[in-house]
């Protein structure tokens, strides 16, 4: 029965979600999310640079990213759970109150809000560095995973974002004050971890992704639209299944929808490209110059010297200084 004891296989949910640093309050989501940023970096950085782009170019596309990823985030969230901040007695310009629009580190961003507002800031940025924005996609498409994947953690902290009541072994406790917990049920009752659900799936993700990656056939968005693909699959059950209010559209809710756009976005990019054949020439477009793993581009065309091998993709800069200087 769903009021059954919590099994002593059942997860528990911590007892706090920050910690104080005399006038600091530093909150366990905050800290996730971070560390998830920095993990993406890292790894968007160690695959642009094998795919020939200048080190650390990922820093000047990144911040327009992550700082348009945030507002995305918290925009969608919020446009998306109207009635929670806006109706009658709610403050939500007091940043002093949870019902807050700017009170962030009380959760309430959305990854879907943040795909949007991020591909807009990464597109700036591309613009800016003159990375090609496929070939950054590309490189992001793991370590966003990863990212999210850590970001979840967050949620396990905040004791949010739950799912339904269930009986099985790896339900997930959670404070019976909890005021996301529908009316009625009994305290002792547990819930799917669909944070838990969501950290292992985007961790498989991240390993399938990193295998694809290693394929030529996966370059010119290719691997971005597998990460709409297998992150939206996966929302959709987690999704469908999750506890917290939401707006209901035909029956499904809003973050079913998105995910399914998602979908459909990503097989849409897959029919697109087919028009692409072998590999990017660089990882800049043309008019700038930039060492890339098969050659270097030139400065207005995509025209170049072949130095790769036939089913890689991932040549070092060094290996392709020396072979291009042997070409000339």
């Amino acid at each position: 029965m769903l009021s059954s004891p919590a099994l002593p296989a059942s997860i528990p949910s911590p007892s706090t979600s920050y910690i104080e640093l005399g006038p600091l309050t530093i909150h366990f989501y905050a800290l996730c999310i971070l560390a998830g940023i920095i993990a993406a970096t890292l790894l968007t950085h160690y695959r642009l640079t094998r795919r020939g782009a200048e080190p650390w170019v990922v820093i000047d596309v990144g911040f327009p990213a992550v700082l348009m990823a945030f507002i995305g985030a918290r925009a969608y969230h919020v446009l998306t759970h109207f009635d929670f901040y806006f109706s009658a007695g709610r403050e939500w310009w007091n940043p002093f109150v949870t019902d807050a629009i700017w009170n962030i580190w009380d959760g309430g961003i959305a990854i879907f809000g943040a795909l949007i507002g991020g591909a807009i800031g990464a597109y700036i940025g591309c613009r800016f560095t003159g990375i090609r924005f496929a070939t950054f996609a590309d490189a992001l498409a793991p370590g966003l995973l990863l990212a999210q994947a850590m970001g979840r953690f967050g949620n396990w902290f905040n004791q949010e974002l739950f799912g339904l009541p269930t009986d099985l072994p790896w339900g997930l406790e959670i404070d019976p004050g909890n005021h996301a917990i529908p009316a009625g049920l009994p305290a002792d009752t547990l819930f799917h971890p669909t944070f838990l659900y969501e950290v292992l799936w985007n961790g498989l993700g991240v390993i399938v992704l990193l295998w694809l990656g290693r394929r030529t056939a996966m370059q010119w968005g290719r691997l971005f639209a597998a990460y709409l693909i297998w992150y939206g699959a996966g929302r959709v059950v987690w999704e469908s299944i999750r506890i917290d209010p939401s707006e209901i559209i035909l029956g499904l809710r809003t973050n079913v929808w998105a995910a399914i756009l998602a979908i459909v976005i990503g097989l849409f990019v897959l029919f697109l490209q087919r028009r692409h054949t072998g590999q990017e020439p660089s990882p800049y477009r043309p008019g700038h110059n930039g060492w890339s793993g098969n050659g270097i581009a030139s400065d207005d065309t995509d025209e170049y010297v072949d130095t790769s091998e036939p089913e890689s993709s991932e040549v070092s800069p060094t290996a392709a200084a020396t072979s291009t200087a042997a070409a000339k």
